[in-house]
């Protein structure tokens, strides 16, 4: 059985969205100001990507990848490369269609943590990036198997958290911690 490894953008107060469910507090850092930008493109993200066999995203983050990824340059965002070819899934049922590029991405119906769990089987390493409702579902049914957080130096005060209110205490073994350009502090866990 493969693993199911989520990445997550979380400010220091632990949020991964807003009271809102916007990300202002992330798009605000990689855009370039007078304190310059935080860079998600370096060679951890890359060494990250390339343990892919594919990913999995739920519907709204599908949207908001769509609308970047395709027509990146490989040049400047290294790891545009990977996320083009790795196969993509995208969990809804309202969606009906996913397009990606010159490509489709195969919709999945039905029960996000069903087929999250039936990805498991076919692939050896899944990444799911965002898509808090999907990911709370993951949680809730004990499928995920390593967390990545990517601390961003912001504070919200209040906001979503990434993981679902019910799901409890759990144990997590820190497998990496590292710090990384403009203040961002990259910390990888088992899930046990």
């Amino acid at each position: 059985m493969g693993r199911l490894i989520v990445e997550q953008v979380v400010t220091a107060d632990g949020y991964a969205a807003d009271p809102d469910g916007g990300i202002d507090f992330f798009e605000a850092l990689v855009r370039p100001d007078e304190h310059g930008t935080v860079d998600f493109n370096d060679a951890e993200q890359l060494e990250y990507v390339s343990q892919a066999d594919a990913i999995l995203f739920g519907a709204t983050t599908y949207r908001m990848f769509a609308d970047y990824w395709p027509g990146v340059d490989p040049a400047v965002e290294h790891v545009a490369e990977l996320i083009d070819r790795l196969p993509k899934f995208v969990v809804s049922n309202t969606l009906e269609q996913a397009p990606w590029g010159d490509g489709r991405i195969e919709i999945l119906r039905g029960d996000g943590a069903e087929q999250a769990a039936a990805l498991k089987e076919r692939f050896g390493a899944v990444i799911v990036w965002g898509s808090l409702v999907l990911t709370d579902a993951l949680f809730a049914a004990g499928l995920v198997d390593a967390l990545h957080l990517r601390v961003v130096p912001t504070l919200l005060g209040d906001g979503r958290s990434f993981t679902p209110p019910q799901l409890g205490e759990g144990r997590l073994e820190l497998d990496r911690a590292s710090a990384r350009p403009g203040g961002v502090v990259s910390l990888r866990y088992r899930v046990g």
